[in-house]
């Protein structure tokens, strides 16, 4: 799949989302590159949740607000060796995963966060 072809499909599932879920996001951006998690062999961050944080000590912290960033990159390289990798699946988990940090990150909670920080335990680490 094409990186346009990979950009409008996330763009028309992001169609499908209801409004109320992208309060407050300033976007979902689909990037070309893929983000190797430098810790571990052989993973790749697939999606990411960016959130401003708290305000620093001169009341900024918004910065650039809270987006979403989808790395085609990654979908490439782990796509390479899967010949049964589902694009449209793995986009949309991706797309909604992230989401759901955001919605999460609103309401205060980091539940998902404590999940992944779980789930990564089990990659192997880069010796």
């Amino acid at each position: 799949m094409s990186f346009e072809e990979f950009r409008e499909m996330v763009a028309e599932m992001l169609d499908e989302i209801p409004q109320e879920f992208l309060r407050g996001l300033g976007g979902v951006h689909v990037l070309p590159e893929a983000r190797v998690e430098p810790d571990y062999d052989d993973v790749y961050r697939m999606g990411e949740y960016l959130d401003p944080g708290a305000e620093d000590f001169l009341g900024a912290g918004e910065g650039l607000g809270r987006h979403v960033a989808i790395y085609y990159g990654s979908f490439v390289a782990i796509a390479d060796g899967d010949p049964d990798f589902d694009w449209e699946d793995e986009a949309w988990e991706t797309l909604t995963h992230e989401l759901r940090h955001h919605v999460e990150s609103l309401a205060g909670e980091d539940w998902l966060v404590q999940d992944d920080v779980e789930r990564a335990r089990d990659f192997p680490r880069r010796r």
